[in-house]
């Protein structure tokens, strides 16, 4: 093949991207420094999102002596790391009483935590409501249960103490040796005893 032939000339060489990259880019910002400004540093504090084009000497040079606190004393510091923790967005205690929740103003919060309470409600607690505004749930009666109560004369509501209170009255009442032979009375009793058995049962006294 001769070193001039046709075929040389179709031969394409591929492009030095870093060479191209080199050659768009800006001038380092570095005083008297003519190379391209290949990469950036920060411009620093209140200017987040800026930066310097520098080449690479410089932007090494340039880190060494960054400080982004630089002029901060030594407690704004600390609250800047403190709040970073909660990337910088605003706080409150979980629970309290009632008072402490009234007092905070959910309106001001950007994350929208005053709409999802009011929409959700606070089940378990989480911010503050008081228990003594809830109302007690009352206890959900099988038949059998609430049929025993009725026998006694009771409502759902009653406590083992008074469960066994009207069950002894009832029993001096409808008792043999107290009824003068009324059958009815005999009845009356063995309904109180079944009753008061099944509420015992139930774990009811």
């Amino acid at each position: 093949m001769k070193p001039y032939s046709k075929y040389f000339e179709k031969i394409r060489i591929r492009p030095d991207p870093q060479a191209e990259a080199k050659s768009r880019a800006p001038r380092c910002q570095w005083d008297g420094c003519d190379e391209p400004g290949m990469h950036r540093a920060p411009v620093g504090r209140h200017a987040e999102g800026q930066y310097f084009r520098f080449c690479v000497d410089h932007a090494r040079q340039y880190n060494k002596g960054y400080n982004y606190f630089s002029g901060l004393s030594d407690t704004e510091v600390a609250r800047y790391q403190k709040e970073a923790l909660t990337g910088h967005r605003p706080t409150w205690k979980m629970g309290g009483s009632g008072e402490t929740r009234a007092a905070a103003d959910f309106s001001t919060y950007r994350s929208g935590r005053a709409a999802y309470h009011n929409r959700m409600g606070d089940p378990f607690n989480m911010f503050g409501e008081q228990q003594a505004a809830r109302k007690p749930r009352e206890k959900r009666l099988k038949p059998l249960e609430a049929k025993a109560l009725e026998t006694l004369g009771l409502g759902a509501q009653a406590t083992g103490e008074q469960i066994k209170s009207r069950y002894k009255d009832l029993v001096k009442q409808h008792h043999p040796d107290a009824n003068g032979g009324d059958r009815g009375s005999e009845d009356r009793l063995r309904s109180v005893l079944e009753a008061y058995r099944l509420l015992k049962q139930a774990g009811f006294c």
